[in-house]
């Protein structure tokens, strides 16, 4: 299976802070995805449309709109599953152990962060392990991400909070989705190697808006 699992390294480069070599790398994934997965091709056809037609500071801001502003969309797939649980502390230390060995790359990011996953799969052995993290931590991860795009999740969310901070920084619903094409496409490729529930359900929406809740008043208190 090792050697089937390499594509995710190259379509682990959808998920990179956006550089100058951003174009030719989600180019190439296209292609790949094209050729290989046409299912997965044909779903991220508007994400690279995105990125070939959009300047990169804009590019940077999405996607630090995306990730970075609310833990509830970070790409670490050990918060969204634990949190701040100890139990994430245990993930990442046995994650860390997995990219030493391997000799995976970090760049700078935390060993659950989701194209270092990727870029881990095709590089363990043990295909009992590999099964296990993707069923257990990266599509579970996965979904959760892909929940929050839900264009009723995003209205609340706009909503919560415009209510907290009086004014909202403008943002439509294309402009809150870029990503969703591209996480998208990364699950069917998933679903086409692993044996994954191939149904994404969103958590209640009383977990989703007590999320942004707790945010908010994080925010607050610094």
């Amino acid at each position: 299976m090792t050697k089937e699992l390499e594509h995710f390294v190259t379509i682990a480069d959808l998920f990179e802070y956006p550089s100058q070599e951003l174009k030719r790398k989600v180019n190439a994934v296209q292609m790949l995805l094209d050729k290989e997965y046409p299912e997965a091709g044909s779903e991220l056809l508007l994400f690279t449309e995105f990125i070939n037609t959009t300047a990169l500071e804009q590019q940077q801001e999405i996607y630090t709109r995306t990730f970075d502003v609310q833990a509830i969309t970070t790409m670490d797939c050990g918060y969204l599953i634990f949190g701040d649980d100890y139990k994430r502390g245990e993930l990442l230390s046995n994650l860390n152990r997995e990219h030493r060995d391997a000799g995976n790359e970090l760049h700078n990011q935390l060993g659950d962060h989701i194209p270092n996953l990727l870029r881990l799969l095709p590089k363990l052995t043990d295909e009992e392990l590999t099964e296990e993290l993707v069923s257990q931590i990266i599509r579970p991860a996965l979904s959760k991400i892909l929940a929050e795009f839900d264009p009723e999740r995003i209205k609340s969310k706009n909503k919560l909070y415009k209510k907290h901070h009086q004014t909202l920084i403008e943002s439509s619903d294309m402009y809150a989705r870029r990503y969703v094409h591209a996480l998208r496409a990364l699950y069917i490729v998933l679903f086409f190697h692993f044996a994954i529930e191939e149904t994404i359900l969103p958590e209640t929406s009383s977990d989703f808006l007590r999320s942004i809740t707790n945010e908010i008043e994080l925010e607050q208190l610094k």
